[in-house]
């Protein structure tokens, strides 16, 4: 069958290919978004069977590791999961063009088959062994820009990292663009958000604006004012929220190469958002994301463990709940 009406948490199609920046506009973003933009994270596919349907083949191409490729090492599983959890998982090795075969538990559907990202995997095709498959029906579509913890660094697999989590309690379509290394407040970035269909968005950048590409305070103050003006503008009236950066003791309070630590960055893009609230934007919300995860939830100083993936998650649907951003 035609992947097509399986895939979720699609941005844009390049000849095929699923892509998480726009290919018409590619070159006015920095190389390393454009390098992260062509990873499908996130996309996954969801569908719903009979019960005498046993498992799920899908035909794949995928990239196949060479001998000094630092993601060799990575799992290549496909996981079966529903809303309640992991149902199953199935490793094979990488291939330039294979199947794998899911056994699927009868009655649990709707299912969601996460690939695995690290190798780039183009879905063929896909079909039900002893029925047909059915796409599952739409859901509210969530938008969620930021870094690399967005795009899911330190979780063991893809359906552990906080968006993930945060769209499967929600029950909504999560389209990541989560660009590691970057997600700096790139104005163009902003456009190409402006320019995407989305119930709901949801902002989470800040933390390379410390030291990757050093920001003072009073810029990223402007630069957030912008970022969410330009965003507005395809968007006017659809649900926002920002979630300033999340707990980084090396740089709390540690002054980059502007003067800045990561506590003045992130008061300054609190203080953006309020601003404009203040202003009468009403479909805008702050999740304040200093106290949000310890350091028993980081794995390597910076980015979230499974652990804090998931608490960071449940704070998001939580904060978005409570805004009353439904996605309806």
């Amino acid at each position: 069958m035609d992947p097509g009406p399986f895939l979720r948490g699609v941005a844009w199609l390049d000849r095929g290919r699923v892509v998480r920046a726009d290919p018409a506009d590619t070159l006015r973003l920095p190389w390393d978004t454009g390098e992260r933009a062509t990873l499908p994270i996130g996309v996954r596919l969801e569908f719903a069977a009979d019960p005498q349907v046993t498992a799920v083949e899908i035909g794949y191409r995928a990239t196949v590791p060479g001998p000094t490729d630092a993601l060799r090492d990575l799992a290549h599983g496909f996981a079966l999961w529903n809303r309640a959890g992991l149902l199953t998982e199935v490793f094979t090795e990488p291939a330039t063009e294979a199947v794998v075969r899911i056994p699927l538990p009868p009655g649990l559907g709707p299912y969601t088959v996460h690939p695995p990202e690290a190798q780039s995997p183009l879905v063929l095709g896909l079909r039900g062994i002893g029925g047909p498959l059915v796409p599952a029906p739409p859901a509210p579509r969530w938008v969620v820009h930021g870094d690399s913890i967005t795009e899911g660094w330190w979780s063991t697999r893809p359906a552990h990292g906080w968006t993930a989590v945060a769209g499967r309690t929600l029950g909504w379509d999560t389209v990541n663009l989560g660009y590691a290394g970057a997600a700096r407040g790139e104005l163009a970035v902003a456009e190409q958000l402006a320019s995407l269909p989305a119930d709901v968005l949801t902002l989470a950048f800040g933390t390379n604006c410390w030291t990757r590409v050093p920001h003072s305070a009073p810029l990223l103050y402007e630069t957030t004012r912008a970022f969410l003006e330009l965003v507005r503008q395809g968007h006017p009236r659809t649900p926002l929220l920002l979630v300033s950066p999340v707990l980084r003791p090396d740089a709390e309070r540690t002054p980059n190469r502007l003067g800045a630590t990561l506590g003045a960055l992130r008061d300054a893009m609190e203080r953006a958002v309020g601003d404009r609230i203040a202003a009468g934007d009403d479909r805008l919300a702050l999740l304040p994301g200093r106290d949000l995860l310890g350091p028993e939830h980081l794995e390597d100083g910076l980015h979230p463990n499974d652990a804090g993936h998931a608490l960071l998650g449940l704070s998001v649907a939580t904060a978005l709940r409570r805004a009353g951003f439904t996605g309806g």
